[in-house]
Formats: structure tokens, C-alpha cells, sequence
């Protein structure tokens, strides 16, 4: 098919935009790919950026383009989308065919992770290699890129900008074309097994124009080691004359994974984490559920990538190095160069801001996905067919665990501590601690951390000598990855390098199975026995207002508690939750009593105390409080017991009581009509009732029966954690008919009525034998109230 006539860039991008507004997505992307086929990259480099933009959405979220996150599966342009964006789709060959024309678009600085975008301005190079020889100066505020990393950059951009998209538009985060792109993109980019296929596209020299490719005989450097500048330029401005072709090719998957950390995990800088140690100093950046979830996909994804090493490449010998491929020299470092320092410092910041609530599943998950590479190293006994048991961590893990030791500790130090805050009766929240426990009682992980804490704490002057020979470059006869030193000196190197690299030099080590940790496991577990305490009453109480509920319910003869919140179903859908409560915090207690070797009569004492305050009725106490004049004021005890629902306020109605909202049980229009027929009666009588409920005599003390709640009122809200002034609120005498509008009332009446008809009685007869048998019951009852008073 003979090329169309050439038309100007500026007329295409016109006629594009017309019939983007105009035609369907299927009409559109079947012409695109026919212009990407036919145009010469010269007049395809106009209405690049702009399509870019149409897809993805504009940086700032005011256009949201194709809406990739929301765009499910079941969708019909969802196949349409999916295809265009393809590795080997339209919109990668345009990429590929600008890239070989070597052009460049630009980036707004302004639109990077804030940690960036302040070195930048500040005029100080950011530490990753990406951004190297982009950066244009005078500072213009723009990164000059080639296609393939602005359309990388735009991609992962879309992820995290602030949009507005239109209300109904839900569905799940994994099965979104965003999250099914990310996912493709990185199995194509970074495969686990065989290469990255090349360019449909090439230059005049044979081969896709890299952005200063490596060269594979130089070694990579992590960022938490203790590599100089030269080494650094010496790695990113090596020529491209006498690289390798498979060197030229690989560029594309750095180039990837680079743009994937640095704008999805680089929010936070490691220099304001050292120096507050816990970041809580609020960041301007807030993560999402779906962008912690996609950053879960990378590091899975990452784990298979470094764990498809070829066995002879995994040693660490320069030997063996020399003849590895570039890719699988990018997979023996791609976690520890390029994601652990980043990962650290943004889980530590999800942990400590993130809310208390049920959504957190999804940073804990991320966690442990890390902290278990040996999941996905595709082999077949991966797990256990029975799934009942734990299989015992290989050992050839334990380097890893040792080089990311804080991973392990600290960020489960932080857990608990956040757990002991969570309402453990939640089977969302205790499904969270056990799935933790769970993880950390694999056989052979704990002994793993203990050898790597060994390690940490071995006395500096043990490894002068051998730092002295680590710190050579290459070129003073010194390789960073050499392995002629003793291993157990270099392992304490590695994990001293690690820790202080994270948290700085003079950080305060906290030993996972240290004393004050062990202080802080039990009283979870503590916490943990209460939980089940309360959620064993809870099912107990679910089941018995299960059993007890009945046709007459419907008219309230079941219960009088008017605070009652839970109606039938929600106490069914509350006991099945706290059934799971109860077999997951079994589980998380279990795990937690292995993992820190609790032997049984610590456990047994720890449940005795528990069970102990639970027998002398503490769920019936008030929370710990201070009394004060605006009244009890809640300790940090008093948090911690609600929390748990440990104790509990009475939660009651401190109005009016003629003024509290209808009940269901109650009929609408009588209660409007009975409150104003009583508010009558009580101005025009109030002053006649005072004066009756003033007098000693039994018909003062009927009148205050009758007449008077204020009592009754007052003894409900010493239960309560009420002001003074509400307390001391005077509490005039008034009648009172509300109760005729309940339908139970109703009901005994309507009794009452037939039974007197029955027995020949008319209606203002059987309402005046109502009324002396009422007044009879009243009295008697009245006059034995007071008599149980006297004794």
C-alpha cells in the first residue's frame, strides 16, 4: 500500500482532533494505527505529546483521558484500549519509530515526586541515573526525554495525579486495564525467562538509540553503599560506540523500572525520615489503596524477575559476572539497587499515616509480599498442598533477609504498635495480625533475623580491616563485589551498611527479640485475649437475640432498651464476624507464642488475669477517665479500652425525652398528636402538678410517679460521660402520653378492649375499669416501693 500524500504536522493534528470528539475509540484507534504505519516519524512527531495526553489524561487531572484505572474488563472499549497500548500494539510502534529519529519532549519538573522535584530546584542532581543528562540548564523547570521515557513517564503519572472522575464509575483495582497494562508492560519489559524482544524499529546504525546505555563490564552499585561520584558518572555517561547490542536493548527495561519507583515510590526523602526517625511530620503526598496495591504488583513481579537468575550467574564472583548478560546482571540487583531504600522510607510512611481502619490491608500486603521473596520463585513446592503448615524458609534466603533486615524488624515493631491501637474485635483487623503472625512463624525465619541482629551488633573494630579493602574501586585493583574476604565478616559489612545507610549513622537499634520488644508482644497478646473476651460476648449476645426474637418483636415486647441500635439481621451478619474474630486471633496468639518462644505458663498466666478482670465485670465499668469540670475526660488507658471493647460508655439519649426521634416501634402520627395534646395540658396544668409533686402525702409521691422523670434521668447519666451544666439542667414536672403511641400499648389495650366486650362492657365502661385497674397497680405498686425503701 503506497504511503498518502504528505500533509503538514499541524493539518494531521487538526484532523485527529476532530475525529476524536466526533468517532468511536474502535474507529479511532483502527485509523491511528494505519497513520503509525504510513506517516514518516517526521510528521508523526507533532501529534505524539498530544495523543499522549488523550490517553493518559493531562498532568494536572483536569482531562482525564481514556479513564485506564476505571476501565474494567466488561467494558466494551476495553479489549480496544488494551490492544492499542500493547507492547506490540499501535502506540508502542509509534514510540519505537520516534525513538530511532532520536526527538525529545518535555516534562514538567513541577510534576515530579515532591523529594525530586526539590533537588531539581535546589540545582542538586537527583541520585538516579534517570534523570542525568535531562535536566536542562539555565533551570528551565523542564526534563528533555525521548519518546519511550515520555511516554513511561506519563504512564506512570496517571496512576498518582488528582482526578475527578464521574460518580457510579466502581470496580476492582485489579482487574482495571491500568493495573492489567502495569502487569504486562513489566512482563514484557523485565521477562523471567528469555529477552527483551527488540525494536521493530532501527536507526541508521543498526540498533534503537539508547539514552547512555551501560557498559556490561561494569558492576552495578546499590544506593545504600558507599559508592563515589566518579563511579556513578562512570556508569551513566559510558558511550554508546562500543556498547554491546544486548546492552542497547536492555536500556529499555532500566528505563522502565526507574520511572515505576522513582514516581510511585520516591514521595518521601530518606534525609527528613533519618532525622525524625518515624515520619510523622505530615507529607503533602497521600497514597492510595489502588496505587499501594499497583506498587504490590511491582514488587511481586520484581521477586520473579530477580529469582529467574540463572544459577550459574547468582554467585558473586567478578569471574562469573564478566560473561552474564546485561538482563541477567539487572536481575542479581534489581531489589536491593533499586527498590529496598525507596520501599523502606514509603511503607514506614503508609504505616504511620495510614488510617486505622480495614483499608490498610493493602499496605500490609505490599509488606509482606517483600519480605517473602522465596513466593515467587515459580517453583512447584512453593506451598504445601495441605496449606495446613508453613514450609521452612530455604536457607540460601538468608542473605536477603540479613540485607534487609529494617524490613523485617522495624517495620513489624511499627505493626504492632499500630495493631495495639485497632479494634482487634473487627475480623478485618484481626485478620491483619494473623496473617502477620503467620508470616513471621515460618520455620527457619525467625532464626534468620536473630543470625542477621548477631550480625548487626558485632563490635565495629572487628571489620576495620576489611572495610579498608572493600572501599578500592575497580580501577585501584578493589572490586565491590568481590568475595575473597572471610563471608562472615562481609555479611556484618552488608547489614551495618544496611541499617545505618536507612536509618543513619547514629540510629538507635531496636532488637526484634530484645526485652522491650518482648514487652510490647505480650501486651498485644493481652490485648489479643480481651479481644476474644469481647468477641465471645458478642456472639454470645447475637445468639441469644437471635433466639429470642420472635413475631412480637415486631411490637417491641421483647425489649424496652430504646438505644438499641442492631436490629435481627445485623446481629446474625455481627456474630458470623466475630466467629472469624475468634479463629483468626486463636491463630494470631498461637503464632505470636512460637514466634517469641512464650512457653505455657506465661501464656496461661497472661489468659488467667485477663479472664480475671473479665469475671469481676470490667465490661460493665466505665473506661478509664479523669474527672474534670466539663466532666471525665477519657485517658489513654480509657482509648485503648474502647478500642478493644474492653468497657464501654452507656450511650444514651441526654435530651428531651418527648423530643427523642420516632421509634419504629412507635406510630408517627400519634406521637406528634400526643405531644401536643400533653404540651397543652402542661402549660395550662404545670403549675397546679408542681404544687402536687411538692406534697409528702401518697398523692404527692403518685404525682411524682406519674408526673415526674427527672430521677430516673438523672441516675441514667451518672452513667454517662455528660457535662456539669447538662447534669445541673432543672427538670421541670410534665405529663407525659408519648406512651399511648407505642404499639405494644396499642395492643394490650385493644386486648383489654375486646376481653371487656366479651364480657358485655361498653366502651366508656371498659375504658373506666382500664383506668381504676391501672391506678390500683400504680398504687400497690407505689406503696411496696416504698415499703422495700424503709427496710
Amino acid at each position: 500500500m503506497a504511503a498518502p500524500a504528505l500533509q503538514q504536522p499541524s493539518y494531521l493534528l487538526a484532523n485527529l482532533k476532530v475525529d476524536w470528539t466526533n468517532k468511536p475509540l474502535h474507529q479511532r484507534c483502527h485509523e491511528l494505527g494505519k497513520i503509525i504505519d504510513d506517516y514518516p516519524a517526521k510528521e508523526l512527531h507533532a501529534i505524539f505529546p498530544w495523543l499522549v495526553e488523550c490517553v493518559f489524561g493531562s498532568l494536572d487531572g483536569i482531562l482525564t483521558g481514556w479513564n485506564l484505572r476505571f476501565l474494567q474488563a466488561r467494558s466494551a472499549e476495553y479489549n480496544i484500549a488494551m490492544d492499542f497500548l500493547d507492547p506490540s500494539g499501535p502506540m508502542m510502534k509509534l514510540v519505537y519509530k520516534l525513538q530511532a529519529e532520536e526527538y525529545k519532549y518535555e516534562f514538567p519538573v513541577s510534576y515530579l515526586p515532591g523529594p525530586i522535584k526539590s533537588s531539581i530546584q535546589a540545582g542538586v542532581l537527583p541520585d538516579c541515573p534517570l534523570f542525568h543528562n535531562k535536566i536542562q540548564f539555565p533551570m528551565s523547570g523542564l526534563l528533555s526525554l525521548n519518546p519511550f521515557e515520555y511516554y513511561m513517564f506519563n504512564f506512570a503519572s496517571s496512576l498518582i495525579a488528582p482526578k475527578n472522575y464521574p460518580p457510579g464509575q466502581h470496580g476492582s483495582c485489579s482487574d482495571s486495564a491500568y493495573f492489567v497494562l502495569v502487569d504486562t508492560y513489566l512482563k514484557y519489559f523485565l521477562p523471567t525467562e528469555g529477552n527483551v524482544p527488540p525494536s521493530p524499529y532501527s536507526d541508521t546504525r543498526g540498533t534503537v538509540a539508547s539514552p547512555a546505555p551501560r557498559s556490561p563490564s561494569v558492576p552495578y552499585v546499590g544506593y545504600g553503599g558507599y559508592s563515589t561520584s566518579l563511579l556513578k558518572r562512570h556508569i551513566t555517561h559510558q558511550p554508546s560506540v562500543n556498547a554491546d547490542p544486548a546492552a542497547q536493548e536492555i536500556w529499555r527495561s532500566e528505563t522502565l523500572l526507574q520511572v515505576f519507583v522513582e514516581m510511585w515510590l520516591h514521595h518521601y526523602s530518606l534525609e527528613m525520615y533519618q532525622k525524625l526517625q518515624s515520619p510523622q511530620v505530615k507529607e503533602p503526598f497521600t497514597p492510595t489503596e489502588e496505587h499501594v496495591l499497583v506498587v504490590r504488583l511491582l514488587v511481586k513481579h520484581l521477586h520473579a524477575f530477580s529469582s529467574s537468575l540463572k544459577p550459574e550467574t547468582i554467585s558473586s564472583s567478578p569471574s562469573a559476572h564478566s560473561h552474564s548478560s546485561p538482563l541477567e546482571e539487572l536481575k542479581r540487583v534489581v531489589v536491593q539497587r533499586f527498590v529496598q531504600q525507596k520501599l523502606y522510607v514509603f511503607l514506614q510512611h503508609c504505616f504511620g499515616h495510614w488510617p486505622l481502619d480495614a483499608s490498610f490491608r493493602a499496605v500490609l500486603e505490599t509488606w509482606l509480599s517483600y519480605i517473602q521473596p522465596w513466593r515467587y520463585t515459580g517453583e512447584k513446592n512453593n506451598t504445601q498442598a495441605d496449606g495446613g503448615q508453613n514450609r521452612t524458609v530455604p536457607d540460601k534466603w538468608a542473605s536477603f533477609v540479613q540485607e534487609n533486615l529494617l524490613m523485617y524488624t522495624k517495620l513489624f515493631q511499627v505493626f504492632l504498635n499500630r495493631a495495639m491501637r485497632t479494634d482487634l474485635v473487627n475480623a478485618k483487623n484481626a485478620l491483619m495480625v494473623f496473617r502477620v503472625a503467620k508470616v513471621f512463624v515460618q520455620p527457619n525465619l525467625s532464626e534468620m533475623i536473630q543470625k542477621g541482629e548477631q550480625l548487626f551488633l558485632e563490635p565495629e573494630h572487628a571489620i576495620l580491616q576489611r572495610q579498608n579493602r572493600v572501599f578500592l574501586t575497580p580501577s585501584h585493583g578493589g572490586s565491590f563485589l568481590s568475595s575473597r574476604q572471610p563471608m562472615g565478616t562481609d555479611s556484618v559489612f552488608k547489614v551495618k551498611s544496611h541499617v545505618y545507610s536507612l536509618e543513619g549513622q547514629d540510629c538507635q537499634y531496636s532488637l526484634m527479640f530484645g526485652p522491650d520488644l518482648r514487652k510490647t508482644v505480650l501486651k498485644l497478646i493481652q490485648i489479643i485475649a480481651q479481644a476474644r473476651q469481647t468477641a465471645k460476648r458478642i456472639s454470645d449476645h447475637s445468639a441469644e437475640m437471635a433466639a429470642n426474637s420472635s413475631f412480637l418483636s415486631w411490637f417491641s415486647v421483647g425489649s424496652l432498651d430504646h438505644n438499641n441500635t442492631f436490629t435481627g439481621g445485623e446481629m446474625d451478619d455481627l456474630g458470623e464476624g466475630v466467629k472469624k474474630t475468634h479463629e483468626f486471633l486463636d491463630k494470631a496468639l498461637d503464632y505470636l507464642c512460637q514466634i517469641f518462644r512464650l512457653n505455657a505458663g506465661q501464656l496461661s498466666q497472661l489468659l488467667v488475669n485477663v479472664a480475671s478482670v473479665d469475671d469481676e465485670g470490667a465490661s460493665k465499668q466505665l473506661p478509664d477517665c479523669i474527672p474534670s469540670e466539663n466532666g471525665l475526660v477519657l485517658t489513654d488507658l480509657g482509648r485503648l479500652q474502647i478500642i478493644n471493647g474492653l468497657r464501654r460508655f452507656e450511650i444514651e439519649y441526654q435530651g428531651d425525652p418527648e423530643l427523642q426521634p420516632i421509634r419504629s416501634y412507635e406510630n408517627a402520627f400519634l406521637v406528634r398528636l400526643l405531644f401536643r395534646i400533653s404540651t397543652f395540658i402542661n402549660a395550662r396544668l404545670g403549675d397546679h402538678m408542681e404544687a402536687l409533686c411538692s406534697r409528702q402525702d401518697l398523692l404527692g409521691r403518685l404525682g411524682r410517679h406519674y408526673l415526674s422523670s427527672s430521677s430516673v434521668v438523672a441516675e441514667q447519666r451518672r452513667k454517662s460521660p455528660v457535662t456539669r451544666q447538662m447534669r445541673e439542667r432543672p427538670q421541670r414536672v410534665r405529663l407525659s402520653l408519648r406512651f399511648l403511641a407505642s404499639y405494644r400499648t396499642l395492643l394490650v389495650l385493644l386486648l383489654l378492649y375486646m376481653l371487656f366486650a366479651l364480657l358485655s362492657f361498653g366502651v366508656f365502661s371498659s375504658t373506666g375499669l382500664i383506668l381504676i385497674i391501672s391506678f390500683l397497680y400504680e398504687l400497690l405498686f407505689n406503696f411496696l416501693n416504698e415499703k422495700l425503701k424503709t427496710q
